[in-house]
């Protein structure tokens, strides 16, 4: 009888361990990652649905503008009334500092001041530290700016 009260606690042990929290931090995060696809896919559609919009209104205007130059004589001159035109600035907007140049002067910076704690010799750490900082910002920010599309 003491053989089966000790091998049904050692089995109510083992039972009473499992650890089904990993099981159910899996379940979140699928369940996580399917709700942020969706959102994704949703705004997917909606920016589609806007830009089918905005291209059915530009037909629109197209064809009112050609109705409406066609109906002009050459002595008389009418205006369409309702129709809008928008001009988009062709000019391109200023982008300031790349994410390599920017890499480039925060690894300088923090380069030569832990130069400057590593090596306490005059400047010679500074100096060291400041280049291989810098060198290393610029590596960093060049790769970022490459899968941003700012660089080719």
């Amino acid at each position: 009888m003491k053989r089966i009260a000790l091998i049904f606690a050692v089995v109510a042990t083992f039972a009473a361990c499992n650890n089904s929290s990993k099981t159910d931090s899996v379940l979140k995060e699928q369940a996580l990652k399917q709700v942020r696809d969706s959102i994704r896919l949703d705004s997917f559609n909606r920016a589609e649905a806007q830009e089918l919009k905005i291209a059915e209104e530009k037909k629109q205007m197209e064809l009112q503008n050609a109705s409406a130059s066609s109906q002009k004589s050459s002595t008389e001159r009418s205006y369409v009334k309702g129709v809008s035109e928008t001009y988009t600035n062709t000019q391109p907007a200023k982008k300031g500092w790349s994410k390599a140049a920017k890499g480039a002067a925060i690894g300088a910076g923090v380069g030569a001041v832990t130069g400057v704690i590593v090596d306490k010799k005059d400047g010679r750490g500074a100096v060291i530290g400041g280049l291989a900082g810098a060198g290393a910002g610029y590596v960093i920010g060049r790769s970022k700016d490459k899968k941003d599309g700012r660089v080719q």
